[in-house]
């Protein structure tokens, strides 16, 4: 059997981020954190492109537009959606994340969601650098997983 090994090396790579800027502290804890663990694995700065959008219904209309430049070779999606007392963190949780999906298998490109889903401010803040993070990671090591398959 022939396993397919992981590989953490972002040095060739471009990625691409939709940053949502609803709970913008929570998006800016993100991205710090996604940004340096980029650098980290070997992602060159100038490599990166952050895109800002005003909540994360409009992060799928970004992705996509970002998937059909063929600009890059993983896309990460960052933002929070904390509940509230309406129906609504429903709605934008799981429309978001639906599209999200559809948009990665459309372009048979990593889209990784890094949009929290948070009971609370809290959860959300403690969530955040851990989740920035392990997006980058995941971005990188789909990338040589699709391209190794």
């Amino acid at each position: 059997m022939r396993e397919i090994l992981k590989n953490s090396n972002g040095e060739l790579f471009s990625i691409g981020i939709v940053m949502s800027e609803f709970n913008l502290h929570v998006g800016e804890a993100l991205i710090n954190a996604c940004h340096q663990e980029l650098l980290n694995l070997g992602v060159k700065d100038n490599h990166i492109v952050l895109v800002k959008v005003p909540g994360a219904l409009e992060s799928p209309l970004a992705l996509k537009k970002m998937a059909q430049s063929k600009n890059f070779d993983a896309l990460i999606a960052i933002g929070a959606v904390i509940r509230g007392e309406t129906f609504h963190f429903e709605v934008v949780a799981n429309h978001s994340a639906k599209s999200i999906m559809d948009i990665q298998l459309e372009f048979s490109m990593p889209i990784v969601n890094a949009i929290l889903t948070t009971e609370n401010d809290e959860q959300a803040m403690e969530r955040a650098p851990v989740k920035g993070k392990e997006a980058a990671q995941v971005a990188i090591q789909m990338i040589h997983l699709l391209k190794s398959i």
